[in-house]
């Protein structure tokens, strides 16, 4: 057994999975997230690295190559492992074929590592057979190829990022970026995302999903935008916010206001709203002493019985659950 690829096992360990028509942004986007998250002592929280089946020069879809040190080997020691696209192979990876440099690093994963793709890449974890029974998603131009190649999967093409527990996949490009963050928010809590994403410049959470960046054969003007109600609702969540009242901000009816903000958006209103206060509470229940039923009305949920609700429908845990995981010692 030869010396250890990963040198910090203090670290949550990551391994990024290259191949041949990588893409470079994609690739970076896991080094700038994970790699620049840090505890409340300034200690890195992760440790990111890149491998491929075969290291050596891997050729990128730019006029580029990267070369990569690590092999496969660096897969058995990853506690995630991330696979990003690489377009020209991609699809066409078919249910159970992939290549045999590839299938022989996939089995080097231990079980229960966390997996994931960023937009493409989830045609290599079909392929390997992760997807099989899942929901999972890709970009959007290809999920009906990836729904005819893999009819095990439940593809939705409406959302950003999918997450399965050990088994998580992204939508195109970009959303790479929210799926580390969702990762990152999953493993620290939202104060180290939200750090990481303001040292980033992108914001914590996108709301909606990919559908909003579909192009429409026939776009309608926009003459109006929900952005002034959205500002207006985020300074006023400890207050009842009516669908009604952020409609007559825009000067829309009701019904024009929901169509427009669902194409901004890519939500309805109330889901977003509901999300909004949701993350004003992670917020205070990492940051601050105050008791849940204060939390719940300064969040805008006006009784602790609804935050907790809520709360546990978002992100599966209780309020009182979430803040014993994820207070700091600085915070506290």
């Amino acid at each position: 057994m030869g010396p250890a690829v990963f040198r910090h096992p203090e670290r949550h360990r990551v391994a990024v999975l290259v191949r041949d028509g990588l893409l470079p942004l994609e690739l970076g986007i896991p080094h700038r997230i994970m790699g620049k998250a840090r505890s409340a002592a300034g200690e890195p929280l992760y440790e990111v690295l890149t491998c491929a089946a075969e290291p050596g020069e891997v050729r990128t879809d730019a006029d580029f190559t990267v070369r990569v040190e690590h092999g496969p080997e660096a897969l058995a020691e990853a506690d995630t492992v991330i696979v990003p696209a690489a377009h020209e192979r991609d699809e066409s990876y078919t249910g159970g074929r992939l290549p045999p440099a590839l299938a022989d690093a996939f089995a080097r994963i231990r079980p229960g590592t966390r997996t994931a793709s960023i937009c493409t890449g989830a045609f290599v974890l079909a392929a390997a057979g992760l997807l099989d029974g899942r929901r999972a998603t890709t970009h959007w131009s290809a999920c009906e190829r990836l729904k005819r190649l893999y009819p095990a999967v439940a593809v939705d093409p409406d959302v950003l990022y999918v997450d399965e527990g050990d088994v998580l996949t992204s939508a195109g490009v970009a959303s790479g970026i929210d799926l580390c963050l969702h990762m990152v928010r999953t493993d620290h809590g939202a104060a180290v995302a939200n750090d990481v994403a303001r040292r980033t410049v992108v914001p914590p959470h996108r709301d909606g999903g990919q559908a909003q960046f579909v192009r429409r054969p026939v776009p309608e003007p926009q003459l109006h935008t929900t952005s002034a109600a959205r500002e207006w609702a985020l300074r006023n969540l400890e207050h009842p916010v009516s669908l009604r009242e952020m409609a007559e901000r825009e000067s829309m009816s009701v019904r024009t206001f929901t169509r427009r903000f669902r194409e901004e958006v890519g939500t309805s209103p109330q889901r977003w709203l509901v999300r909004q206060r949701v993350e004003r509470a992670r917020h205070l229940l990492e940051s601050s002493d105050l008791p849940v039923d204060r939390v719940a009305r300064e969040a805008g949920f006006g009784t602790a019985a609804s935050l907790r609700q809520h709360f546990h429908s978002a992100l599966g845990v209780s309020p009182g659950t979430y803040r014993r995981t994820f207070r700091t010692t600085a915070d506290r």
